[in-house]
């Protein structure tokens, strides 16, 4: 019998890895769940392979695909960088990597495996002859290891090089579909643009380039597992969708709150802030997904229609109101977990006399005939007292107070999803305290996903990484998505550099924030949700 090639080598490969695979125990309680669809054959070409976040986030991702046999047999990487590294000397910098911030250790067989695909590219953003290189690589791959001339792009680096980037994909050709078979897509990491000005001028450039769609613009909270259960949870259940409306719903809250400061990324945040950070992105996708109307069918395109009514439907902030709507605010120093922590304005690389928010608080409200008069209550802050991220439904009081003189009044209803940690969703209602008299006390219903399923949920990148490999959008923003967030969150910053210098710090680390914030939910008779 002859020698096999590369190719049928490979192919074999992952034939005995998918058998492996489908001899392993079963969890009896995931028993009867669609086994996830393998890509196609295809190479990732990374660019800012050597910064934090590929570090962080994008090779532990890869390599968890990897390990639980989601990466196609003939599959490589193409890690693009500028420092001067070899393919040896940069795997052993992601196997650094992969030891401190994998989810699951790959045993050493697999992390072999696994590294062996990863070749460097050395070169810099702004040199053309680099690009012709790169070109000139891929196609030598596809050829050897028969990738099938698919190609996945994937902007790692800071946003002020993405134009270049994709001009300089689209001057070699590499964007460039082969007909009849052949695909070329680009991952595109936030923030996108700073504003709504530049988040167009940004979609041009790269709508020059590619179509959109082969563009996936990445919002790792679309990922999370508990925001995918969402559209589940409503959608699926026929008990919760007739009360989702201004009839039941009293209000709703979104809280992501981090206790961590800027650590090392001073300068980024700087030139950043909380509203660019996550109330644009995050935020706003939350409150799309919580608010739209059920889509006719799960397609990319129909998801994100009904997600772009929502945030159409959203007014922007006035300037003559934007004190009474949006709060803002900054921490000082204080305590986090026990821990004395410095100041913003004392962080690494941060201007002393900073008016970089670091917290924001908004009312918004959606003015369509679902939600017309329901404030959605929004906020996101560094050093805050906890790390945690929740959308509380809040719904109406009972018509009738049949239980007014009862030893404890009954608090209204609230449905409470947790995206993080100890993902889950919680149900609180009324119950009688056992006894002679008649007290009532709220009592609560709790689903946690590690209790119920008996497995680590996948991180979201990897769940990202993998639907763009796959060519689903449904998890990605489209261009006119992110210009409607950014029509909403652009008068806010307008409105605070026309308007007088802000009084910081104005909240302690470990705290909840500062008071102006409690007074934006105190004029509507209503108070944050204790964490």
């Amino acid at each position: 019998m002859p020698p096999r090639t590369i190719r049928e080598e490979r192919i074999a490969l992952g034939g005995k890895r998918r058998r492996a695979a489908a001899k392993a125990e079963v969890n009896p309680l995931r028993e009867g769940l669609r086994l996830e669809r393998v890509p196609d054959p295809h190479i990732t070409v990374l660019f800012g392979s050597t910064g934090d976040l590929s570090h962080r986030k994008v090779f532990p991702a890869l390599a968890q695909l990897s390990r639980t046999n989601l990466l196609p047999a003939d599959w490589a990487l193409i890690a693009v960088g500028r420092r001067p590294f070899d393919d040896e000397s940069f795997r052993a910098e992601v196997a650094t990597s992969l030891k401190q911030y994998a989810r699951v250790a790959l045993d050493p067989d697999m992390e072999r495996q696994f590294l062996g695909r990863i070749t460097y590219h050395r070169g810099d953003f702004s040199d053309s002859a680099s690009y012709d290189a790169l070109s000139a690589k891929i196609e030598g791959m596809h050829l050897e290891q028969g990738t099938e001339a698919n190609v996945l792009f994937y902007l790692a680096t800071q946003p002020s090089a993405f134009p270049l980037i994709v001009s300089e994909i689209g001057r070699c050709g590499m964007d460039h579909e082969v007909h009849g078979g052949g695909w070329r897509r680009i991952v595109v990491e936030k923030p996108f643009g700073r504003d709504l000005d530049s988040a167009r001028k940004l979609n041009r450039e790269m709508l020059r380039v590619f179509r959109e769609a082969q563009i996936y613009r990445i919002d790792h909270y679309l990922g999370k597992e508990t925001v995918r259960n969402l559209m589940v949870f409503r959608f699926a259940n026929g008990i919760f969708e007739p009360l989702w409306n201004r009839r039941y719903v009293d209000h709703v809250q979104i809280t992501v709150a981090e206790s961590l400061g800027v650590e090392d990324r001073g300068a980024f945040y700087e030139e950043t802030g909380a509203v660019r950070d996550v109330l644009q992105n995050h935020l706003l996708q939350l409150l799309s997904l919580v608010a739209m109307e059920p889509p006719a069918t799960l397609a990319a395109d129909a998801l994100r229609d009904e997600k772009l009514k929502v945030l159409r439907a959203v007014a922007p902030a006035s300037k003559a109101n934007i004190s009474r709507q949006i709060v803002r605010g900054q921490y000082g120093d204080g305590w986090v977990a026990g821990n004395p922590v410095p100041g913003y304005r004392a962080e690494k690389e941060v201007d002393g006399h900073s008016e970089t928010e670091t917290f924001v608080a908004g009312r918004f409200e959606v003015d369509d005939w679902r939600w017309s008069g329901v404030p959605f209550y929004l906020r996101t802050g560094k050093r805050m007292a906890k790390r945690a991220t929740e959308i509380a439904i809040q719904f109406r009081e009972v018509p009738h107070r049949l239980f007014a003189e009862a030893a404890t009044d009954p608090q209204p209803n609230l449905l409470a999803i947790r995206v993080q940690p100890d993902e889950g969703i919680l149900l609180r209602f009324g119950s009688k305290v056992p006894g002679l008299g008649l007290a009532i006390r709220p009592v609560t219903m709790d689903f946690t996903y590690g209790t119920a399923f008996s497995t680590d949920a996948p991180e979201a990148y990897e769940t990202l990484i993998l639907d763009a490999m796959l060519g689903d959008q449904s998890l990605f923003t489209r261009a006119d998505e992110v210009e409607a967030a950014w029509s909403i969150v652009t008068p806010i910053h307008e409105a605070w550099v026309d308007g007088p210098a802000p009084e910081f710090p104005d909240y302690a680390a470990g705290t909840w924030g500062p008071e102006a914030a409690d007074d934006l939910l105190a004029r509507d008779g209503r108070r944050w949700r204790r964490l």
